[in-house]
C-alpha cells in the first residue's frame, strides 16, 4: 500500500526506510529540489511542494496512510502557524478519498504545566509557546477536516537520537547548560518514535489521540549528569537563562507525561526504555572523543 510523507527529516525519514524496507512504495513531499534528488537516491518518490505556498500538490491516486511531520524552519519565510495550520489544511485539500489513515505529529507542548504535574490525552490543553499553539490550532482543524474520523495525533515528547544530544559540546568544554538543575524532561528516541508511527497505523482505530514518551521522566539535573559520564565531561553546571529567552521559556514547562494509553493499546516495548539506554547507544554510534583530561 502506498504511503505519503510530509516533512520526510529526522523522524520523517525513518518512518520512510520501516516502510520501504517492508516493501512499500513511499512518497515524501519537500520543498527542496536538492532535498527531492537525496529522496529519489534512498528509494523514495520525491515530490516537490512548498508548503503552504504551492497552489496545487500533485498527489498520486491510491495512498493509504499520510504522514504529517512537517517540521518549522526558522530561516524560512512562513511563520510556524503557517506552516503548522495553512499546510497542513492545504496537504488535507490535495489528499485523495482513498487515504484510510492520516498520523499527524503533535507535540506535549500543547500543554502547559509549571509544577511537575503528571499529564496524559485527558489533560486540559493551555500552550504558552507560539509552538504549543500551532501544534494545537492544526490538531483542531485536523478533527475538524473530512479527516477527522482518520486522524490519529501523536502528541510526541523531546525527541532525541543519532546526531540529536543537545549540549555535548557544552559539557565537554565545560560550559554552563542554560536552564535551571531542577525540572522535569519527558524524551523518546527517534527509532522508537518512528516505530510508533508504524504500530498506530497498524494496531490504533482512529480517531486517537496519544502523548508519546518513554515514560520515565527524568529531572534535568541527572539527565545530564548522565551524558556528562557518558562523554567523560565534568559535571553539568547551570545557569538561570535570561527570562525573555527562548530557553527560559523551554525550561518554565515541568510536567511529567503519562502515555499509559499508548503502551497498553499498542502493546508497546520500546528499543530504548529510558534516557539511559538510549543516550549509552548514541554516544557509543557517535563516537565522540571525551574531553581532555577526563579518563
Amino acid at each position: 500500500m502506498a504511503k505519503l510523507i510530509f516533512g520526510c527529516g529526522y523522524l520523517g525519514l525513518r518512518v520512510a526506510r520501516l516502510w520501504r524496507s517492508a516493501g512499500h512504495p513511499v512518497y515524501a513531499v519537500t520543498r527542496s529540489a536538492d532535498r527531492a534528488a537525496k529522496l529519489a537516491a534512498a528509494g523514495l518518490e520525491p515530490i516537490v511542494a512548498d508548503l503552504p505556498a504551492e497552489a496545487q500538490i500533485p498527489i498520486p491516486q491510491g495512498v493509504r496512510t499520510v504522514l504529517f511531520a512537517v517540521g518549522h524552519d526558522r530561516t524560512a519565510a512562513h511563520s510556524i502557524h503557517d506552516v503548522y495550520v495553512r499546510g497542513l489544511a492545504q496537504a488535507m485539500d490535495a489528499l485523495p478519498e482513498s487515504v484510510e489513515r492520516l498520523i499527524y505529529i503533535s507535540s506535549t507542548g500543547v500543554y502547559s504545566y509549571a509544577s511537575g504535574e503528571e499529564v496524559d490525552e485527558r489533560s486540559p490543553c493551555h500552550p504558552r509557546r507560539e509552538g504549543g499553539k500551532a501544534s494545537l490550532a492544526a490538531e483542531q482543524l485536523l478533527s475538524s477536516s473530512r479527516f477527522a474520523s482518520r486522524a490519529i495525533i501523536l502528541r510526541l515528547a523531546g525527541l532525541y537520537g543519532p546526531g540529536r544530544i543537545p549540549r555535548s559540546a557544552d559539557l565537554i568544554a565545560g560550559r554552563p547548560i542554560d536552564a535551571p538543575a531542577y525540572g522535569w524532561l519527558n524524551l523518546i528516541h527517534v527509532d522508537d518514535a518512528a516505530q510508533i508511527v508504524l504500530l498506530v497505523e497498524q494496531r490504533a482505530s482512529p480517531p486517537q489521540t496519544y502523548v508519546v514518551s518513554d515514560g520515565r521522566p527524568v529531572q534535568r539535573a541527572d539527565y545530564y549528569a548522565e551524558l556528562a559520564r557518558l562523554l567523560g565531561a565534568p559535571l553539568p553546571e547551570f545557569a538561570t537563562p535570561p527570562a525573555d529567552s527562548p530557553a527560559a521559556a523551554r525550561a518554565a514547562s515541568d510536567k511529567r507525561i503519562n502515555p499509559k494509553k499508548i503502551f497498553a493499546d499498542l502493546q508497546l516495548s520500546l528499543l530504548y526504555p529510558d534516557y539511559r539506554t538510549g543516550l549509552a547507544a548514541i554516544v557509543s554510534l557517535a563516537g565522540i572523543k571525551p574531553a581532555p583530561g577526563t579518563q
